[in-house]
């Protein structure tokens, strides 16, 4: 006891007597595996106990320090750590080190399969295994620091796509599930991809980059990796396990340094719609059938990017951190009655079923109504770090990887506090349990962009440089659809709405609707190599653009020309959906036209054109269009006849019609009266004037994806 407090005592002078100049490190890991059993844990829908360890949990701590900076990474085996518990730890570690509380960052793995030291959904905290854990952090911490070295630091990167795929996808319209309080809501959810004619396609992007910063002695040995990587988790193990996470990190160091002290660590990327398997290619689930080879297959590839890496000793540590007040969003009168009603039935019993368990969690955001979330950016050298206390989507990890002032950009999730998924804002239109009002789901509809928006403002702090620009580059594909030609060009390559930024001489910016998600993969080659071209995956809204340009000053002659990707299978509903109109908004009229795939009226998988507003007078193409598959479709204009060209062939053709666009608003990705829109992705739009050689560029640009 008393060699322990003159430890204590003696610790912050310890650290103040360290070099004050030169990059150092030091690396640790500590056990904080339950020592009584049974424990509960949480990281399910109802609560569970478990009495046995098949892996142990651990707390990896890697320290850097540069002149009088010192900064603490932590990441702990766990599903989630709430803010208090580690504002607690951090305080204590401040007290016993001399490190301020905001150069710490503690983050979990988000295993599901560790010790519960918070109450989530319908399992509470472990009040034993919470005060054992929150004594193991401090230690950490302590530990880590009081061991510190000359070190060099590199980043590396590689892909990994087999690893990790989206989860979260959208339900075809009919198949609207019910939400926990019995109303439809639900169109897109976890894991309902298993029979893929009830799905249109995924959510949203997934990111494949595993990233690492890889720290050594000066003399080249290995310290420490901090990895992180977007998957979920690997599965609920029936007892305490640390999950892919720490195989992982046990991996890299018997490759590594197996007899010394080297530390691997990975920590949670942006994942909170994503998990391993990919239901559009389970012929690649072999590669995954367990847990070891999953975990190989990732040691593998971390390999091969530190063979990259580039260690030098840094100069320029930094850290800074941001506290901010968001609202929960709270039930309204009728919506907590009834909660009250069913709480008030269950007694003092644990919630068992969903409406339970969601009935409770209303109860607890209507008395908490806000919270404090916490962000963090680390700057190393040329290498970056921001933090996010949420599940956070892997649109928002690129997006702020994206805009970092640093290409080098790592962002880790689920630190410094567990405030449950973040979704970008246009996701709660789809509903499904990410966005269900909870703990694990309870922040603010503007949460995720204010937090991102916090991330790359603390990085600007930290690396005292401006956030970069997010347009895409030009490949070879992009600079041929421009021209002298070219009105306007929609890319719809943002990163969220409702701006669809326009380019080109007649640009006039369009809207996204709601019912429309974005940074999702588009054709290729319309970016430079190693670029992923992004597009908008249409999920019932509209690209609204305004009014559509008038034809007399272009001959009476006009072309639109489109990249789909249709997620409708065939004869799932009467029209598979409407790729561009021209009419009234909310209506349709004699003057209308309307391009599109035929579903169930007869032409399935074929583009079908209208004329007004009868749907019998319908012309149809011959070639099938094939689901999920990139296509170029074109649509021409011209004084007598109208017609449509599918990947640079004619197609169809109404001959002996004047077409006329004044006072018509242009629409893509649906009809102009609201009806079966389409579903699917949408990109790469472009408004040329037509004319002579119109054929001709048609051809040139169906050839512009390959």
């Amino acid at each position: 006891m008393h060699t322990r407090l003159l430890f204590l005592c003696l610790l912050p002078g310890l650290l103040l007597a360290q070099p004050d100049s030169g990059f150092r490190a030091a690396a640790t890991v500590v056990d904080v595996t339950p020592k009584v059993l049974p424990v509960i844990a949480n990281g399910s829908m109802t609560s569970r106990t478990v009495n046995q360890v098949k892996t142990p949990l651990n707390a990896r701590a890697l320290a850097l320090a540069e002149g009088d900076t010192t900064v603490v990474m932590l990441v702990v085996d766990s599903c989630m750590m709430p803010r208090p518990l580690l504002d607690e730890v951090k305080q204590r570690a401040t007290k016993s080190t001399g490190i301020p509380t905001d150069q710490i960052m503690i983050s979990a793995t988000h295993t599901h399969s560790a010790g519960s030291c918070m109450g989530l959904l319908g399992a509470p905290a472990d009040p034993n295994y919470t005060l054992y854990l929150k004594d193991r952090l401090v230690a950490a911490i302590e530990s880590v620091v009081t061991n510190m070295q000359p070190a060099k630091v590199g980043f590396g990167r590689v892909q990994a796509p087999e690893f990790t795929a989206v989860r979260r996808w959208i339900l075809r319209p009919g198949n609207v599930q019910d939400d926990p309080f019995g109303n439809p809501t639900v169109r897109a959810n976890m894991h309902v991809a298993r029979n893929l004619d009830d799905v249109t396609g995924p959510s949203g992007p997934e990111d494949p980059e595993l990233s690492l910063i890889s720290v050594t002695s000066l003399d080249d040995k290995p310290l420490a990796v901090l990895a992180n990587f977007s998957m979920h988790y690997y599965a609920g193990e029936q007892g305490i396990s640390a999950d892919y996470f720490g195989l992982f990190s046990d991996g890299l160091k018997q490759r590594l340094d197996p007899e010394g002290d080297f530390v691997g660590i990975m920590s949670h990327g942006c994942s909170g719609d994503i998990w391993r398997k990919d239901y559009a290619r389970p012929e690649t689930w072999d590669k995954l059938a367990t847990i070891d080879l999953y975990a190989t297959g990732l040691v593998d590839r971390a390999m091969d990017a530190l063979k990259t890496v580039d260690h030098s000793a840094t100069s320029g540590l930094a850290m800074a951190e941001q506290r901010m007040t968001l609202n929960y969003r709270v039930p309204d009168r009728q919506l907590l009655e009834w909660s009250q009603s069913v709480v008030a039935e269950m007694g003092d019993r644990l919630p068992k079923t969903r409406p339970e368990i969601y009935a409770a969690e209303q109860l607890i955001l209507h008395e908490r109504q806000q919270t404090e979330v916490v962000t963090q950016a680390i700057r190393i050298g040329d290498i970056a770090m921001a933090t996010t206390p949420n599940e956070t989507y892997a649109l928002t990890g690129l997006k702020i990887k994206a805009r970092s002032p640093l290409a080098d950009t790592m962002v880790i999730t689920l630190a410094n506090g567990g405030d449950g998924y973040i979704p970008p804002p246009e996701q709660h239109r789809l509903g499904g349990y990410n966005t269900w009002a909870a703990r694990s789901a309870g922040l603010e509809v503007m949460a995720e962009p204010k937090i991102s928006e916090s991330c790359l403002q603390l990085l600007e702090r930290v690396t005292g440089k401006p956030r970069r620009s997010t347009r895409q580059s030009r490949g070879p594909a992009a600079i041929r659809l421009t021209g002298p030609r070219l009105l306007t060009w929609y890319r719809l390559d943002e990163f969220g709405g409702p701006r669809a930024e326009a380019g080109g001489p007649n640009a006039v910016d369009g809207t996204y609707e709601d019912g429309i998600v974005f940074g999702l993969p588009g054709p290729p080659g319309f970016c430079q190599p190693g670029e992923v071209n992004r597009c908008a995956m249409f999920a019932g809204g509209r690209l609204h653009t305004g009014w559509a340009p008038d034809l007399s000053p272009h001959d009476g002659s006009l072309l639109l020309s489109l990249w789909c990707w249709n997620g409708m299978p065939d004869k799932a509903r009467g029209v598979g959906g409407w790729l561009v109109s021209i009419g009234h908004d909310h209506g349709l009229g004699p003057r209308s036209l309307h391009l599109g795939v035929g579903g169930s009226d007869g032409h399935a998988g074929r583009l079908i054109l209208q004329r007004g507003a009868d749907d019998d007078q319908r012309a149809a193409g011959k070639t099938k269009i094939p689901r999920w598959t990139w296509s170029h479709v074109a649509l021409h204009i011209q004084p007598g006849s109208i017609r449509a060209y599918l990947n640079g062939k004619p197609e169809l053709e109404m001959k002996g019609v004047h077409a006329s666009t004044s006072s018509q608003h242009l629409f893509f990705g649906g009809r102009s009266d609201n009806q079966d829109n389409w579903e699917g992705r949408l990109d790469e739009i472009g408004i040329f004037a037509g004319g002579a050689g119109t054929a001709a560029k048609i051809e040139r640009l169906s050839r512009s994806g390959k």
